[in-house]
């Protein structure tokens, strides 16, 4: 395990003291001192280290980032490869008896609990799941419940498939996407992309009482595209 070297590793490229560091993870210095040589962190605290730099808690664990050229440490911590999710983030997901992924089910009871264990291997085996044949097989699909009248004619309580998006540049406008994010939570809206130029997504509804709203790029944890809608 390459904790401790890394987040050492990761704070001083990015040019940050210790004292910095530990006021942006909202724990003191010492403590912070003591992640970097032998002492582990909590979960909570592992999870906002890897988010404080981009990085996935499984390549904040796993890599060790000691042995990286400087070429391609500086590429990982690029703001444009978070984005496009190149070797950066980590679904969680479950499959059967053969290895085949399965389509887990995301209900509007879960939802409140999605944001917190949407990376939790545990939380994602507890889903509901299933599979559907007919989707493509090379992509990742997960079930989310609507709650609400804001994308209408899709109706509340409507079930409807969406496909994993990794790469967020690729989110075209004027399309229907979820999207998980720090603030909001599971939300299905009309996106349209401003990452390129000012960091953001444009989220629209499709019912016309309900006023668009922006988010943050960084405050996005997930994107699904949508692909067909259940009653």
């Amino acid at each position: 395990m390459y904790l401790h070297s890394n987040i050492k590793i990761l704070r001083k490229k990015k040019g940050l003291t210790q004292e910095a560091l530990a006021e942006r993870l909202m724990i003191s210095r010492s403590k912070l001192a003591g992640y970097e040589l032998t002492i582990s962190p909590p979960l909570d605290v592992i999870v906002r280290i890897g988010e404080s730099f981009n990085v996935s808690m499984d390549m904040l664990i796993k890599e060790d980032l000691a042995s990286y050229s400087e070429f391609k440490l500086r590429e990982l911590l690029e703001t444009d490869q978070f984005l496009r999710g190149r070797k950066l983030r980590i679904l969680a997901t479950t499959v059967d008896e053969q290895g085949r992924e399965l389509i887990e089910v995301v209900s509007q009871k879960v939802k409140a609990s999605y944001l917190a264990g949407f990376s939790d291997p545990e939380f994602i085996a507890e889903l509901p799941r299933f599979a559907l044949p007919f989707l493509p097989m090379d992509k990742k699909h997960r079930v989310f419940q609507v709650d609400g009248d804001s994308m209408l004619p899709i109706p509340d309580g409507a079930w409807i498939v969406c496909e994993y998006v990794d790469d967020w540049m690729a989110i075209k406008d004027g399309e229907r996407y979820v999207i998980v994010t720090e603030q909001d939570g599971v939300t299905f809206k009309i996106a349209y992309n401003k990452i390129k130029d000012e960091q953001k997504l444009l989220l629209c509804s499709a019912n016309p009482i309900y006023a668009p709203f922006e988010v943050e790029a960084e405050q996005v944890r997930e994107v699904w595209r949508y692909r067909l809608a259940m009653s």
